[in-house]
């Protein structure tokens, strides 16, 4: 389902941007992905919905990248660091914590869609399998 990633360019200057601005983009672009994945899958608009807030809320977000981060090279553990550290407090239903972390992976998602979209890819491709595998061990489990 990450096709539609691997076809763009490289685009724009993502050493241009701060980390807040990568972020927001990135939120952008890993909400379209999971809605993407979603609409290929029967069910009500609500459904889908509420399927796809679970896949982006900031604690889903702040798994992903705890998984992701032993694929992720030096320079983009670097993009997480400074989205992580330039997040602020968040909402107040959300622990700070969580939503730095949530804040850096969104803007490495960013910066990955600008820089190197085939490598954005391609983690998104592991975070799916990851999410497959973990739902056969709790079927199984």
């Amino acid at each position: 389902m990450t096709d539609w990633i691997r076809l763009q360019k490289p685009s724009g200057s993502p050493e241009d941007l701060g980390p807040l601005q990568l972020a927001w983009l990135g939120d952008a672009i890993w909400e379209m992905h999971q809605r993407l994945r979603y609409c290929k899958k029967p069910g009500r608009a609500k459904d889908l919905h509420i399927a796809v807030v679970s896949e982006v809320k900031a604690d889903a977000q702040a798994e992903a990248i705890v998984f992701l981060d032993k694929y992720l090279t030096d320079a983009e553990k670097d993009i997480v660091r400074k989205g992580r550290n330039r997040a602020g407090r968040g909402p107040r239903k959300c622990d700070a914590a969580i939503y730095a972390m949530a804040t850096g992976f969104e803007a490495l998602i960013g910066w990955l869609y600008l820089n190197n979209p085939c490598r954005l890819a391609q983690l998104f491709d592991q975070l799916q399998e990851n999410s497959t595998h973990l739902r056969k061990e709790q079927n199984n489990g």
